[in-house]
């Protein structure tokens, strides 16, 4: 993408072991960025996820990432709240790194509060697209080519 500038400020609900530094998260973000850009990303537990996914998308129960963008501003404004519990449970799940999914998520954050979308087929090819490159230019393995592990019993 483009050399937009990017003011972060990241939280955490809690202290987890082997999350990605603060460093890694800018340079996830700023990849992913077509302009300039103020953005706070929140690491929250399941029960913070819960909350303001049953909230903000009437839906009881915590999801891996939750963009919040702030209308038209100059520079954009976004919220990004990861749920670092679910986020390991996906991870594990379809055999991905932690640090690999978190990248992803962070790139496909970055990318709706920009205004892509995935709800139409289009939108979607156009954002994974995106995505596969952008994860690509740092090397991590398209996300979308994942093993999954078997569910069966």
């Amino acid at each position: 993408m483009s050399k937009a500038k990017l003011e972060l400020t990241v939280q955490q609900s809690e202290s987890w072991p082997g999350l990605p530094t603060k460093r890694d998260i800018r340079r996830w973000i700023l990849a992913s960025l077509l302009e300039d850009a103020n953005v706070t990303v929140r690491l929250i537990d399941e029960d913070e996820g819960r909350e303001l996914n049953r909230y903000f998308r009437d839906r009881n129960k915590a999801t891996n990432v939750l963009t919040f963008p702030y209308g038209e501003t100059t520079p954009l404004s976004a919220d990004i709240a990861l749920c670092i519990p679910v986020i390991r449970g996906e991870a594990k799940k379809q055999n991905k790194t932690f640090h690999d999914h978190f990248a992803h998520l962070c790139v496909h954050a970055t990318l709706h509060f920009q205004d892509f979308s995935h709800e139409e087929d289009a939108e979607r090819e156009i954002m994974e697209g995106m995505e596969i490159d952008i994860l690509e230019k740092m090397g991590i393995p398209n996300p979308y080519e994942q093993d999954f592990e078997s569910n069966a019993t």
